[in-house]
C-alpha cells in the first residue's frame, strides 16, 4: 500500500462546555468509518492558518477568526481511501462562548457531501463511547494538553 504525506491541519473546535466537534465520515473504497476534527490538506500558496481558516468555514460553517494561530504538532497515521496518509499535522485551536454552536454543510464539495454522515459535538470523556474509530486515536490526551 502507497504511503503518502500530505501537508494537512485540523481544527480542535471547542464548545462553552468543553465538548469537541467531530466529523463522521465513510471512506467510499472501503466503507469502514471514523471520526476526525474538522481539516484538510493545504493547498499550494497557503499557509497552515490559512488552511484551517478555509476548510472550519468550508466544513462547518463556524467562525473561522475563532481559531488561535499557534498549534501542536500531532502525527498521523491513517488509512483513507486506499491510501496509507502518515506525517505530522498542525491541530489549531478554536474556543466558541456557546454551547453546541450550529454547523453548515453548504461548504462541502459534492464528494464531501456524500462520504460525511455527519457532525457531534463530543466531550473528550465520551470518546470511548463513539460507534467508529477516533483519529487521531491519542485526541482525548491531546484535547487534554491543550485544555492544561
Amino acid at each position: 500500500m502507497e504511503t503518502v504525506f500530505r501537508p494537512a491541519v485540523r481544527i480542535l473546535c471547542f464548545d462553552r462546555d468543553g465538548r469537541l466537534l467531530l466529523m463522521n465520515w465513510a471512506d467510499p473504497t472501503d466503507g469502514h468509518r471514523l471520526w476526525e476534527p474538522p481539516g484538510g490538506g493545504i493547498d499550494p500558496g497557503e499557509t497552515p492558518l490559512e488552511t484551517a481558516r478555509r476548510e472550519l468555514a468550508e466544513e462547518t460553517g463556524l467562525d473561522p477568526a475563532a481559531i488561535h494561530p499557534d498549534f501542536t504538532l500531532v502525527e498521523r497515521d491513517t488509512l483513507w481511501k486506499g491510501r496509507h496518509y502518515a506525517g505530522p499535522e498542525q491541530f489549531f485551536v478554536a474556543r466558541y462562548a456557546v454551547a453546541l454552536p450550529a454547523i453548515a454543510r453548504d461548504g462541502l464539495l459534492p464528494y464531501e457531501q456524500a462520504d460525511l454522515l455527519g457532525h457531534a459535538w463530543i466531550h473528550p470523556t465520551d470518546f470511548p463511547e463513539l460507534p467508529d474509530p477516533l483519529e487521531p486515536p491519542a485526541l482525548a490526551e491531546i484535547c487534554r494538553n491543550l485544555q492544561a
